[in-house]
């Protein structure tokens, strides 16, 4: 059944994890898990219990948390996969079969594997969980036939929705919202179609887009867009995309997500990029002249949502090379600076030759020796003048 509102998985403990180096401890798991929840995610994809034992007793503790949304297990299309996530305690199970010629190969599968073993699975695994999901790997460069009749097949088995993955993050927007245009109409509205994006070729936030207007009502998404190679569509990202440009409610609590992103990236070890879309530290923060001023007469000038809806706290203004007159004055005035405008021309050019010479900004504090040692030059000028 599709969902009333678009549906957020996030996998940040599963295929966030599979991020080569980043490994999340028990407590890192569950301290991330009640987070993800804590913003409204519904439901988290939160391991692999094939892994090992260590990790089905992962997966068990954030299961023992109880929390407010729907717990996740990834499987293999094997029964064993799914006996070990039924040891787990976990209400719901996702079971990913290949489906592209590339998969079938290296997997060592063929078609009628995938049509004998599919409805086997799902009967099989609707017998131990509340929810099934199952997922068409590497379909973005399956047959369309076949997927068409995966979708079909998965519908008829009685699994709650299909996830298609771009799995190695080559679709483009366009493609993304022709496929799921077509998937939408052979599932009908009986059938959750879900979307799963890479990042390879940097869209994976704008075929997630695409594809909700194309059809899917379920995202998958992780943290900081953490995971495999150039990692997945970000939670973040697709969040404040859907409500900026759709216009649509996603259900998380935006505000916390800058809290969200920075926990993640704490305890992944991987930083937040300065220039990230939503979270990075730059993505407030203003130098150019032309954007300083307008921003002083209409904070929307040059900034698309407020910094208070992700969790951010407003950002005062950058002193540098690309520094006007009205931001390097309000820069002042917020350190409790006064300066006439005759003299704040001599600052901002005393300001960009430091900049140049720094190759960078100019400190709060040099900013206010600039000033300071003009308006005293200022006045010995003035003096020396009355004197003569």
């Amino acid at each position: 059944m599709a969902y009333a509102r678009v549906h957020f998985i996030d996998s940040t403990l599963r295929d966030g994890e599979q991020a080569p180096g980043v490994v999340f401890s028990r407590a890192d798991k569950l301290e991330i898990a009640a987070a993800i929840a804590a913003a409204g995610i519904p439901e988290l994809e939160a391991g692999t219990p094939a892994i090992d034992e260590e990790e089905r007793a992962d997966l068990h503790a954030i299961a023992d948390l109880r929390l407010d949304c729907r717990i996740t297990a990834w499987c293999r299309a094997t029964a064993q996969d799914l006996d070990h996530a039924a040891s787990c305690a976990v209400d719901s199970v996702h079971i990913s079969f290949p489906v592209s010629r590339i998969l079938f190969g290296v997997l060592g599968k063929d078609e009628q594997w995938l049509w004998n073993t599919l409805p086997e699975l799902v009967s099989y695994a609707r017998a131990r969980f509340r929810y099934v999901s199952v997922g068409a790997q590497d379909a973005s460069r399956a047959d369309k036939t076949l997927l068409d009749r995966f979708v079909l097949a998965a519908r008829d088995a009685g699994a709650g929705r299909v996830r298609v993955a771009d799995t190695v993050g080559i679709w483009n927007p366009r493609q993304a919202w022709r496929s799921f245009r077509r998937l939408r109409k052979i599932a009908g509205s009986h059938l959750a179609l879900e979307f799963h994006g890479h990042n390879d070729l940097g869209m994976a936030t704008a075929n997630t887009i695409s594809a909700i207007e194309g059809g899917a009502d379920a995202v998958s998404v992780t943290v900081n867009g953490l995971g495999e190679r150039a990692g997945n569509a970000a939670l973040e990202e697709v969040a404040m995309a859907l409500g900026h440009t759709l216009a649509r409610d996603s259900g998380v609590d935006t505000s916390r997500l800058s809290a969200l992103c920075e926990l993640v990236a704490n305890r992944a070890r991987r930083s937040i990029h300065r220039a990230k879309p939503i979270t990075g530290a730059d993505v407030f923060r203003h130098e150019s002249g032309i954007h300083t001023a307008a921003l002083l007469k209409n904070p929307v000038a040059y900034q698309p949502f407020p910094a208070k809806e992700v969790g951010r706290t407003p950002e005062g203004f950058v002193t540098g090379k690309h520094s006007g007159s009205a931001g390097v004055r309000a820069s002042l005035q917020a350190g409790g600076i006064s300066v006439p405008a005759l003299l704040c021309a001599e600052i901002v050019s005393a300001v960009r030759r430091l900049s140049r010479a720094k190759k960078g900004s100019v400190s709060t504090r040099e900013l206010a020796a600039i000033a300071r040692q003009l308006s005293q030059d200022r006045r010995l000028h003035q003096h020396a003048d009355i004197r003569s």
